[in-house]
């Protein structure tokens, strides 16, 4: 199989991972890998990344409206305050990822994000500062050249962690980094690698 990524019906090549599905491939082409500054997004997006832990993204994008709806559309505010009766609803509903761990780590980490606000830090800011507030652009040729972590990940999930934050080990947080680029690892041969180092 060649390393290079594959030429679509479009004429545009793309990183392998996003195929052929329109969901993925649209997601692929207009959300990941573009700096996102908006700390109720980002949050969105860590506890998104932490639903899909064992499982497939696609899974997790598929969901991604029914979750926004029954998260009240991720609103740290709101979900800090749940209680047993909130997540009891969550733990009913169908349409969602129903893990109670992960529900309650979404609560939690509402809680230590508001902790945060409350001491004078925005969210964005904090996430940023671990890269000068600039987007690490990687240069990779191969898939088989993306780490699936990185000595930055491994030192942003420690603090997140310290901070109380939840379900955001070093792989979840590089790949919530490579999604809110962070980090630009679409492939060099990919179109979009181009496009989002120059937004």
């Amino acid at each position: 199989m060649s390393d290079s990524s594959p030429l679509h019906a479009d004429g545009k090549r793309r990183c392998r991972w996003c195929g052929t599905d329109p969901l993925y491939v649209a997601y692929h082409d207009q959300d990941w890998g573009v700096p996102e500054s908006d700390s109720r997004a980002l949050y969105e997006k860590l506890v998104l990344d932490g639903f899909q832990a064992g499982l497939a993204w696609i899974t997790i994008l598929r969901k991604r409206e029914a979750f926004r709806e029954a998260f009240e559309g991720f609103h740290p505010d709101r979900i800090a305050s749940y209680g047993e009766a909130e997540v009891a609803r969550l733990m009913g509903d169908r349409r969602i990822v129903r893990s109670r761990a992960k529900i309650e780590g979404a609560v939690k980490s509402a809680r230590a994000l508001l902790t945060m606000r409350e001491r004078g830090e925005e969210f964005s800011d904090y996430l940023w500062g671990f890269v000068d507030g600039e987007p690490i652009v990687n240069r990779w040729a191969s898939p088989a050249e993306v780490p699936a972590s990185t000595a930055l990940s491994e030192a942003l999930s420690k603090d997140l962690k310290r901070r109380g934050f939840a379900f955001c080990g070093p792989v979840i947080v590089y790949a919530f980094m490579q999604a809110v680029g962070m980090v630009n690892d679409h492939l060099v041969d990919c179109h979009r690698h181009a496009e989002v180092a120059a937004a």
